[in-house]
């Protein structure tokens, strides 16, 4: 009887260990993006290099506009670049391709990417992603050679 109490504990033992090794985190459940609409700095910046790749309009919601081809918005926690933000959107099909980045931090501390896609989000796009820059800007782009700015 007590082996049958044992197994769960050891079961959700061994999750978190093989979590804790392979840096497994899951998402938070409140944040406005799914998995899903992450897209990793490699893959853009393939798309990005690919002239025969249908382009996705590239924004920065940050302190400024790094990658190649990107619209310079400004940092979207202040309401004037939220509002440029907004009226930049509304120029778009809700079926655009979207990227938002903006690399100033790592998620969990950065000021602009919530208020960002919530807007997509309420403003009903559906082709949406959040550029997944684990570090920042500099770490996960310019140091890998990514397409920049000229």
């Amino acid at each position: 009887m007590k082996s049958i109490r044992v197994l769960p504990l050891l079961l959700i033992a061994s999750i978190v260990t093989v979590s804790a090794i392979s840096g497994f985190r899951p998402q938070k459940q409140d944040e406005p993006w799914t998995t899903k609409q992450l897209l990793a700095p490699a893959d853009l910046a393939r798309i990005i290099n690919d002239t025969k790749a249908k382009q996705p309009i590239i924004i920065s919601i940050g302190p400024g506009a790094v990658i190649k081809g990107s619209v310079d918005i400004g940092s979207v926690k202040e309401k004037e670049n939220l509002d440029k933000l907004t009226q930049e959107l509304k120029t778009l099909p809700r079926d655009a391709d979207i990227v938002i980045y903006c690399g100033c931090c790592p998620f969990e501390h950065c000021p602009n990417i919530r208020p960002a896609f919530q807007l997509l989000n309420q403003m009903k796009f559906t082709n949406h992603k959040l550029l997944n820059l684990e570090h920042n800007v500099k770490i996960d782009w310019i140091n890998k050679n990514y397409p920049v700015m000229q």
